[in-house]
């Protein structure tokens, strides 16, 4: 794909269709993008890999672009499979190359590649590395996601490798916009670690950014504004959207019947966004997105085994994985003889940081009937 970023930075990554679940777990309908680049200068730095998924490609594009040259550099930002798999045998084409990367990724090396340690060359917060008329300054992130991320800026052409950060789902000629499968990409990769990310934004802030190049996703020009607003939102747990997310999990079909009803009248009250998910069935990640997006959650479930439906157990364990926090949120729950579903639910969300819970707990035995859709009702008018 010939994608441009400046005269001297060559893109060098691979985009495929050829994968349906990215970190085996994330459904991709619309593939998966790893970047790579190459800055062609007095000296040539290679800025990360790629998967193994896609070395033959990788191998050959770094290959076209260099031509008859060498690289000087290869730049380790992260150390995740997804961008490391090729370590050992670029290194191996090029055994004059030194592995630049941070003293975290050099201790945690010898788990993802065989390479000569004489030949990495450590920097810290600050360092620079001169190639000619381009000059690298580089930014530590640890957590952002992994404990030994190292982001590079480039003052020549003001442009940020920003490894993980700012990256999205997709494969770059997948015709949708950036931000809700970046959403969807950051609160299930890197959500829980929003503390980290914001001290990145705090570094990013001080640069003049022209061009932002992630490790996966789109090369950001324009919206780089709104990117970094964006992330200021996510990284500091607050709603991006009034209104409310329905996460459901119905057994025999009563409680979809009420959660959707329940969809209808928060519309009917004038709520300004109503969303559902039926956690049976739908994509668990875009569940987890939808939570972190709106500022009310209401989880309606059915009891099982003494304690909940095991697909809100699980969509609840998922967002306390993921620091899930300064929500409202609101309880329905259904049993025929012992209802024990709000009680499970409410002790998890108990466990979570700034979690105000809204209105009384409606039960609904079985069958919804006109008793409980009172009761619906009165728990709209609470969260509207």
């Amino acid at each position: 794909m010939d994608i441009k970023i400046s005269e001297d930075i060559k893109y060098i990554g691979v985009s495929t269709r050829d994968i349906d679940l990215f970190e085996s777990q994330y459904i991709v309908p619309n593939g998966m993008a790893y970047n790579s680049y190459v800055i062609l200068d007095e000296k040539i730095a290679v800025m990360d890999t790629s998967d193994k998924a896609v070395s033959e490609q990788w191998l050959a594009n770094l290959k076209t672009v260099l031509g008859d040259r060498k690289p000087d550099y290869l730049v380790v930002q992260h150390l995740e499979p997804d961008h490391s798999a090729n370590i050992e045998k670029v290194c191996t084409l090029y055994p004059e190359m030194q592995i630049v990367c941070s003293a975290k990724a050099k201790a945690m090396m010898p788990q993802f590649a065989d390479v000569d340690e004489s030949k990495i060359l450590v920097k810290a917060e600050g360092d620079t590395l001169c190639l000619g008329k381009h000059t690298l300054s580089f930014i530590l992130a640890p957590m952002v996601h992994w404990p030994e991320v190292m982001l590079s800026y480039d003052s020549c052409d003001k442009v940020l490798f920003s490894a993980d950060a700012f990256g999205k789902f997709g494969a770059l000629d997948a015709d949708e916009g950036w931000s809700c499968e970046a959403r969807r990409y950051y609160f299930n990769i890197v959500g829980k670690y929003g503390a980290p990310v914001g001290t990145l934004l705090k570094k990013a802030n001080a640069l003049e950014i022209k061009t932002i190049c992630p490790l996966h996703g789109p090369i950001l020009t324009d919206t780089i504004p709104e990117v970094l607003k964006l992330y200021d939102i996510w990284s500091s747990y607050k709603p991006e959207n009034e209104g409310v997310f329905i996460a459901f999990a119905s057994i025999h079909g009563n409680t979809a019947e009420a959660a959707y009803k329940m969809k209808e009248i928060l519309e009917n009250k004038g709520c300004k966004r109503v969303a559902i998910a039926d956690l049976s069935r739908d994509d668990i990640a875009e569940c987890v997105e939808d939570a972190f997006r709106h500022s009310t959650l209401l989880c309606m479930a059915s009891s099982y085994d003494a304690g909940v439906f095991a697909p809100m157990a699980d969509f609840i364990h998922h967002l306390k994985s993921k620091a899930f926090q300064n929500r409202n949120v609101a309880l329905v729950e259904n049993g025929s003889w012992a209802p024990s579903a709000a009680k499970t639910m409410k002790a998890e969300f108990e466990q979570m940081k700034n979690i105000t819970f809204v209105g009384d707990i409606v039960t609904i035995k079985t069958r919804v009937k006109p008793s409980d859709i009172e009761e619906l009702e009165n728990l709209a008018e609470q969260l509207v």
